[in-house]
């Protein structure tokens, strides 16, 4: 048998949840960490419906989305990220995170490309979950969206959602985005509202329930 391949990973101490614990943060250019002021907004704007919530974070990096959701009282968490160091890293910092946590969280980290898995449908993941563990997950409540700002991914990532049927019919799509970037929402999603921090912005969708 060959070895097992180790990723190598580095805690630089620079990614820090907002309770202040250290997560492992990914090294280069590759992934681009959330920044405590814009996770702190969106802790805030959510918080009064995060309870027992069930969270998808697409392009998720490090997972440091993940982990506010799970320390904020999140009921599950399904991860998506297609790099493979940052895909390990993320499950590390997930699984540690849920670990400590007084509450214990439905936790799952797909290393799969956002769009190419959103396309094989809520039903299947559900089918391939109640195989595995004999429990079936439940539609999302809140869903980050995060590609790379320069990505065009924002428009299929919204459209896959509905059309793989991951959304509960009210939940709240939350695409990060650079303020110079123009992001195409569909129009089968409204805006609801947009919030700019510097450089970095955060826009709020639904769905059209017309």
């Amino acid at each position: 048998m060959g070895k097992r391949r180790e990723v190598k990973v580095k805690l630089t101490g620079q990614l820090r949840l907002l309770s202040g614990r250290k997560l492992i943060s990914p090294i280069g250019k590759s992934t681009r960490p959330t920044t405590s002021i814009v996770r702190e907004s969106l802790m805030n704007i959510v918080r009064s419906k995060i309870i027992n919530s069930n969270w998808l974070d697409l392009y998720s990096g490090s997972g440091v989305i993940g982990c506010e959701a799970i320390q904020a009282g999140a009921s599950s968490v399904l991860a998506v990220e297609i790099n493979k160091k940052a895909y390990q890293i993320c499950k590390s910092n997930l699984y540690t995170v849920n670990k400590a946590s007084h509450k214990k969280v439905s936790v799952k980290v797909i290393n799969s490309e956002a769009n190419r898995f959103l396309k094989e449908g809520f039903e299947k993941y559900s089918e391939d979950m109640y195989k595995r563990i004999q429990i079936k997950p439940s539609r999302f409540n809140f869903i980050y969206i995060d590609p790379p700002y320069k990505s065009d991914s924002y428009c299929s990532t919204l459209e896959n959602l509905l059309r793989g049927k991951w959304v509960e019919k009210e939940c709240l799509a939350i695409c990060e985005f650079s303020i110079f970037n123009q992001i195409k929402v569909p129009s089968k999603w409204i805006m609801s509202e947009q919030k700019n921090y510097g450089k970095t912005g955060l826009m709020l969708l639904t769905p059209n329930q017309a």
